[in-house]
């Protein structure tokens, strides 16, 4: 069977194939696949269009409206796929922020003078940073805003997306295109394809970064990959193929680098801890990070290659429950300071017209011991005999508040 598309948004054409419904059957009338495209309707999501893209074991619910971000993943009872029901109750990979709904980016103020809009649209388990820049907000000399908080790829809408099923294969991807383009300045395409397999618990998503403009242009992509409630706990554990790890502020190096890895309970009114690390790789570039001790004994895991995505950020958000209690894994281009920072040390992908970089991240959700320690050793493979160089305070070259 040759691989089947079907275009489920194309601004061009104006089709946007709202409540469009594709699946695929197996013996006896059960559903392998099933993909949905909704579109939300009340407050601030008015407008916001969600895929879910079901592959008979858990559902991947992708946000073309929000750069292709990916709000959640569910299995389980809480999944829509007709061969399991639509009751509540299932797990959900994701985090409670306080935003509980998709927030359409006609309602997230990105040029706010404070340079922190952007945190009125955040409540997703994917959420790329970027591509001119995906840092810290970024001011000049006379306090003017150069560039927002994380930048403003992450709310701009795709304008074509498509879905491909290779049965043969048992392969389901979305595919998405969403350009940040401004006139006179530069101009660049993120086409992405987030793709899983049938029955799979893992899924990956594939970016390419096009400068479609006619002048040299600069980019920097950061994945903000977020875990919260009601999977995760205090003391899950992060393990990770360390070379150096290094806290990017003081309030990280006040909480000490030695438990960098190991989430705090909630503790309202409590700041953010940020930590950097430059990860441990194989001969291929090849790293990988695990997240431990989540509900059920579950786990986590991401796979990504350093050549293209250097460097590692840990977030971790501690305040009550309420207010979004969440660790962020952020595979990245660069660290989150300022883009002028990052620039100074060097850490922002130059294209030349018509150049394109790519990156890629592989996401597991573990549910049995045996993937879990298989993903351990990985990790030790790695590791291997090297000794973590493990900083106290935060590295002037990697760190903006040094």
């Amino acid at each position: 069977m040759t691989v089947q598309s079907h275009v489920l948004i194309d601004a061009g054409e104006s089709i946007v194939a709202d409540g469009t419904v594709l699946q695929g059957g197996g013996a006896a009338g059960v559903l392998n696949w099933r993909v949905k495209l909704r579109t939300c309707r009340g407050g601030r999501s008015e407008g916001v269009h969600v895929v879910e893209l079901d592959n008979g074991a858990m559902c991947i619910d992708v946000l073309p409206t929000r750069g292709m971000g990916i709000w959640r993943v569910r299995r389980g009872a809480d999944s829509p796929s007709p061969s399991r029901g639509g009751a509540r109750g299932g797990a959900i990979l994701g985090w409670q922020s306080p935003l509980r709904e998709p927030v359409h980016p006609a309602f997230v103020p990105l040029f706010d003078p404070s340079g922190l809009g952007w945190l009125e649209g955040f409540n997703e388990l994917l959420c790329r940073c970027g591509l001119e820049s995906n840092g810290a907000p970024d001011f000049d000399a006379n306090g003017k805003l150069l560039h927002p908080l994380h930048g403003r790829i992450a709310n701009m809408p795709a304008h074509r997306v498509e879905f491909l099923v290779d049965e043969d294969a048992r392969r389901l991807t979305l595919r998405g295109v969403v350009d940040e383009t401004r006139f006179h300045f530069q101009s660049l395409r993120l086409t992405t394809s987030i793709t899983t397999s049938l029955s799979s618990n893992e899924f990956t998503w594939i970016d390419e970064v096009e400068n479609i403009g006619g002048r040299d242009a600069m980019m920097q992509m950061l994945y903000h990959f977020n875990l919260g409630q009601p999977l995760l706990q205090p003391g899950a554990r992060i393990t990770a193929p360390v070379a150096t790890v290094a806290p990017l502020t003081q309030v990280a190096a006040k909480e000490g680098v030695d438990t960098w890895n190991i989430m705090p309970p909630p503790r309202p009114g409590s700041a953010e801890q940020v930590y950097v690390l430059d990860l441990a790789a194989d001969d291929s570039g090849n790293t990988r990070v695990l997240v431990t001790g989540l509900t059920n004994d579950e786990a986590v895991s991401l796979r990504f290659n350093k050549r293209t995505l250097p460097c590692f950020t840990v977030w971790r958000n501690t305040p009550a429950e309420a207010d979004g209690y969440v660790v962020g894994l952020e595979p990245g281009t660069n660290f989150p300071n300022p883009r002028t920072f990052e620039q100074k040390h060097n850490r922002v992908v130059a294209l030349r017209s018509g150049e394109t970089w790519r990156g890629e991240v592989t996401a597991t959700w573990h549910i049995d011991n045996q993937t879990i320690a298989e993903e351990e050793a990985a990790i030790r493979s790695i590791q291997a005999d090297r000794l973590p160089e493990k900083l106290k305070n935060p590295r002037s070259e990697w760190s903006s508040h040094a």
